[in-house]
């Protein structure tokens, strides 16, 4: 059960108080307790497509900021793909100077909101705090990313934004394709420079992923679409509906069109199937496009998005990545009476965050841990009405390091379900390299770079999930601002 988010700020208030005045060491700071989320109720948010974390409270973000020991040797930084310096943002938030908090932030990052929110800071910045150590156990970690998305909410709700810093034109331009995390980061820091940027991007609306991809309950699209505002403050444009290999070929932006130097981020958004019978009835989805119809078209909306979405009383979801906890809570809230989400290991070697698993199990999604699809069943009309499955046990170590599934003879067995949701991962787009003579790509059509991020075409950059596959938004952003100190030296000569 979820504690009152009053409660929460009443307790963090106290120990607040106890804490004033007193010079804390390393013990003291040890001590102070990790302050836990604020959510919905789960039997309250399968219905809505409300934000289910409700943030924390000045007090919360105070005191958590406070267990921060200032490491030295600040491992958290190690830890974080664009380099945030992580002990200054807690030390001024703990101080309760939660704007010069987020200044630091933006030294490194033009996403806190975002990154606050969806980044898996388990496994990065969170992974090798000293705190986290020290009490043996990563979920005790100082909650680096709780606070971060704090003191970037807190900015957004009094109305206020710190102009970003540009200077004097260079008289250089950027193309840059793609409006998803490495895009932002990469366009960013060029315009800090002062190189005039422009962002074109095939879709409607910008964000890339964060928008497409990531539902409204776990990233409201206000909030993106806030954090994308301020790279157009910083006088980076935007083109929308604008599809680099149709609309204009990625060669003609230099040769043509006056451009210095190109980013591609495109991100990886060719969906993977299963490659087993049945895949082609009506009723079976990859995630892309599932998520992207109840996302970007708002197709949750019933009687008011243009977009309709396939109804469903019980749905499987085949995968068990952070997609596949998205499909699953994200059918459940356009009215699945049960979700599965059947995924062919255990639950230890999910690659999906420790809190989105959590929260699916608190709204009653069903795991069927150690099994795996072999066909989809339909019914006279066409349409899914059942899944064959079979169940699986774990043998020795694959190249990920996590333990080969061995299939078990004879365990097919039948799964009544009438949608299935392929959420397996996603490939990259091949329109681009298919385009564009010359630009190299690996076997799986992810554009090769070399250490600077250049392609094989001079002057054309490339970053994030084209180059990475799917990734994190964190990873990607770091991989634009590797692009993007390139492209800097470069021009600097």
């Amino acid at each position: 059960m979820h504690a009152d988010a009053a409660t929460l700020k009443a307790a963090a208030a106290q120990t607040l108080k106890e804490l004033e005045g007193r010079a804390l060491g390393p013990r003291d700071r040890l001590a102070i307790p990790c302050q836990d989320m604020p959510a919905q109720d789960p039997m309250e948010r399968i219905r809505n497509m409300n934000e289910v974390a409700l943030g924390y409270s000045a007090e919360q973000a105070r005191v958590e900021a406070s267990r921060c020991l200032d490491c030295k040797n600040a491992p958290c930084v190690q830890g974080c793909p664009v380099g945030i310096d992580i002990p200054r943002f807690l030390k001024l938030a703990a101080a309760g100077d939660f704007s010069g908090s987020l200044a630091v932030i933006k030294e490194s990052s033009l996403l806190p909101a975002v990154c606050g929110r969806v980044c898996p800071q388990e496994v990065q910045c969170q992974a090798p705090c000293t705190v986290g150590k020290s009490l043996k156990g990563v979920e005790k970690a100082v909650s680096i990313g709780r606070v971060e998305r704090y003191v970037a909410d807190l900015e957004r709700a009094e109305g206020r934004r710190a102009k970003a810093v540009v200077a004097p034109d260079t008289g250089k331009k950027v193309a840059v394709i793609g409006s998803g995390p490495a895009s932002v980061s990469c366009a960013a820091d060029l315009r800090k420079a002062g190189h005039a940027v422009t962002v074109f991007e095939a879709f409607h609306r910008p964000g890339g992923v964060l928008i497409y991809g990531i539902p409204e309950f776990r990233l409201p699209k206000a909030i993106v679409d806030d954090e994308l505002q301020g790279l157009r403050d910083m006088g980076v444009s935007i083109e929308t509906n604008y599809l680099v290999g149709r609309t204009r070929k990625l060669a003609d932006f230099m040769s043509e069109d006056g451009f210095d130097a190109v980013f591609v981020g495109s991100g990886a958004g060719l969906p993977t199937f299963m490659n087993i019978p049945g895949e082609n009835l009506v009723g079976v989805f990859s995630a892309n496009e599932y998520l992207t119809r109840s996302n970007l078209m708002k197709a949750y909306a019933k009687g008011e998005a243009a977009t309709p979405i396939y109804e469903a009383d019980t749905v499987a979801v085949l995968g068990g990545g952070n997609v596949a906890m998205d499909s699953a809570r994200t059918a459940l809230r356009l009215g699945a009476k049960k979700v599965y989400v059947v995924y062919r290991r255990t639950i230890k070697e999910m690659p999906a965050r420790v809190e989105e698993v959590a929260h699916a199990m608190e709204e009653g999604i069903e795991f069927r841990f150690l099994e795996n699809a072999t066909r989809v069943i339909g019914d006279d009309k066409g349409r899914v009405r059942a899944m064959e499955t079979v169940r699986f046990e774990l043998g020795e170590p694959d190249a990920s390091g996590r333990r080969r599934p061995v299939q078990v003879a004879g365990s097919e067995a039948e799964l009544a379900v009438d949608a299935v949701i392929v959420a397996i991962g996603n490939g990259s787009s091949p329109l681009i390299p298919q385009t564009t003579p010359g630009l190299n790509t690996d076997d799986h059509g992810r554009i090769l770079v070399d250490e600077n991020g250049m392609t094989s075409l001079d002057g054309v950059y490339a970053g994030g999930d084209i180059v990475l596959g799917a990734a994190t938004v964190i990873l990607a952003m770091g991989e634009g601002r590797r692009a993007a100190a390139s492209i800097n030296r470069r021009f600097l000569g």
